[in-house]
């Protein structure tokens, strides 16, 4: 993916893809200094939204906090369905980018009525619907994205997550950024393999494997914008347990930072018994085929995540689609109108 090349730079998405580097470089994790003692001494943290303002954001934050043995219990689910839960002991942080979605406003304004003063949202614009509801809003540098498919403001909304749990543990990761901005680029305009993308353009079905870290299942829902192509999200080991009994030979799965211990099954299970093709997205050199990001330690996830993008850019590119436009899918999925 080259900005330079006018096959790329004619699209809104690539252009906001490659925004991202500038978007993490200049990140100011400090901006969640006095929220992150608030949130830390309620103990309890939901991560609510819709598709793309919830996936990636709040499962990578869910992994690092367990990783790192926090107090903090964070959780997540859709705005419906956690206007089901006695979130009263909670503080919850609410993402709509349009600030006009409708199930996240509803659940905002609902916990208002209840009295919730934790309720938070995190949003592209101000003066919103959301803003109205929440105790205090964080608004995105980002801006408003044109392309329907969210790319960097989901970048900026987990690092802005994941600064809180900084904030906790007393991390100063603003140098970390920095280096983490440089990895992305790196990522985004890495040179696909043309037999991958070949073998992903005739793949009825494109499948994303990996840990529930957001990354994975991210990947699957822009497949479905960018390319649109089917696709599914098979955390862990799903993929070796059971769905190759549908699956087809022609399909083919990208593993996320495959964990090395399950390999050996995936290929035995997948590449020998479906005959589909395993490619995996990785900081290291792995038995697959490899994509090769750079390692950014504990930031990592970004990286396989833009490295993704790179991947279904160019899939989209070869199958002459239009990045920007989608038939159906819309920006706002469902708005709420005042």
């Amino acid at each position: 993916m080259n900005l330079g090349d006018k096959k790329y730079s004619g699209y809104a998405l690539v252009k906001e893809m490659m925004d991202t580097v500038d978007i993490v470089k200049k990140f100011n994790p400090a901006q969640t200094a006095n929220i992150a003692p608030k949130i830390n001494s309620v103990g309890r943290l939901l991560l609510t939204g819709e598709g793309s303002s919830r996936i990636f954001p709040a499962k990578n934050a869910i992994r690092k906090a367990l990783r790192w043995g926090m107090d903090l219990q964070i959780a997540t689910d859709g705005s419906r369905q956690s206007g089901e839960y006695d979130l009263s002991k909670f503080a919850v942080f609410c993402a709509s980018n349009s600030g006009r979605t409708k199930e996240v406003v509803l659940l905002a304004k609902k916990l208002a009525s209840q009295g919730n003063k934790n309720c938070y949202a995190l949003t592209a614009n101000e003066k919103t619907l959301l803003e109205d509801a929440c105790e205090e809003t964080f608004v995105l540098t980002c801006g408003w994205e044109q392309a329907v498919a969210a790319t960097k403001s989901v970048i900026e909304q987990a690092l802005f997550y994941e600064s809180i749990l900084w904030a906790i543990n007393g991390r100063d990761n603003a140098a970390a950024c920095r280096e983490l901005a440089t990895h992305i680029e790196t990522a985004l305009t890495l040179p696909i393999d043309k037999k991958i993308i070949d073998a992903a353009t005739k793949a009825p079905t494109i499948y994303f494997a990996g840990y529930n870290d957001g990354v994975a299942e991210e990947l699957t829902l822009k497949t479905n914008e960018i390319t649109r192509n089917k696709s599914d999200f098979l955390e862990g080991t799903y993929a070796v347990h059971g769905i190759e009994e549908v699956m087809d030979s022609n399909d083919i799965v990208f593993v996320i930072d495959p964990i090395d211990e399950e390999i050996e099954k995936f290929q035995e299970v997948l590449e020998k018994g479906v005959g589909l093709k395993i490619v995996a997205i990785a900081n290291r050199p792995t038995p697959l085929a490899t994509i090769q990001v750079p390692d950014a330690g504990e930031l990592t996830p970004h990286v396989y995540l833009s490295a993704g993008w790179n991947v279904l850019v160019e899939i989209g590119i070869a199958l002459g689609i239009d990045l920007d436009k989608p038939e159906r899918a819309r920006k706002v999925g469902n708005e709420l109108i005042a």
